[in-house]
């Protein structure tokens, strides 16, 4: 009960916060709509930037794969180092949808309530249209963008096993062994990327959407 009790609190804080967050905003002039149009200009840069973390991660282990002569310990350093990285990435990404996902919720919730504060019957049929329309643009951005955030586990936890796997076999055998990997986490990197540019896509799409 305790816990339940606590977390209620925990959710009713946060929810206060986003409240008198976006009101400080609207005090000078920055809308929800502004500010939903900057979180995703930002989750929009984050993947661009994991990305290039990813594909700079795919350039490590090959590298390490085509190891031929020198430390090895080098070799394990750099490639955790890439891991660690795109973890980092990875997060970066996720806070960066999350964010997303808050202001536009309450975007819609207020675009809704204020419908009915509408006197006039055809400017509340045409704010319902492109409240209609925003969502659908809205649900496509965050479709795409979510299916571009499930590509990143399985290119995180290949990298984690080899980079576990190298840190106790430092030894040419081991090299070989991850070989086999390689071409996994090619095929992996490849479709993070694809999906992560068809979100920019739609990312950009929305942006657009919006402003005009």
């Amino acid at each position: 009960m305790k816990l339940i009790i606590g977390a209620c609190v925990a959710l009713l804080a946060l929810t206060g916060c986003q409240s008198a967050y976006y009101a400080a905003w609207e005090k000078v002039g920055v809308e929800k709509r502004d500010i939903l149009v900057d979180r995703v200009e930002n989750a929009r840069d984050s993947q661009e930037d994991a990305q290039e973390q990813f594909s700079s991660a795919l350039e490590a282990f090959s590298a390490a794969v085509a190891f031929d002569g020198g430390e090895l310990e080098d070799v394990y350093n750099k490639l955790n180092g890439q891991y660690e990285d795109s973890v980092a990435a990875a997060e970066d990404v996720t806070a960066r949808i999350d964010k997303v996902e808050s202001v536009a919720e309450a975007l819609f919730d207020e675009w809704e309530s204020e419908l009915e504060q509408y006197q006039s019957g055809a400017l509340k049929r045409d704010s319902s249209a492109k409240l209609r329309e925003t969502k659908r643009r809205y649900s496509d951005l965050i479709s795409a963008m979510r299916k571009a955030e499930s590509k990143m586990p399985p290119v995180l936890e290949a990298l984690q096993d080899n980079v576990l796997y190298l840190k106790h076999n430092l030894n040419a055998s081991a090299i070989g062994a991850l070989q086999g990997e390689l071409s996994t986490i090619e095929t992996n990197v490849a479709q993070l990327l694809k999906q992560m540019n068809m979100a920019i896509a739609e990312s950009d799409a929305f942006i657009s959407s919006m402003r005009n």
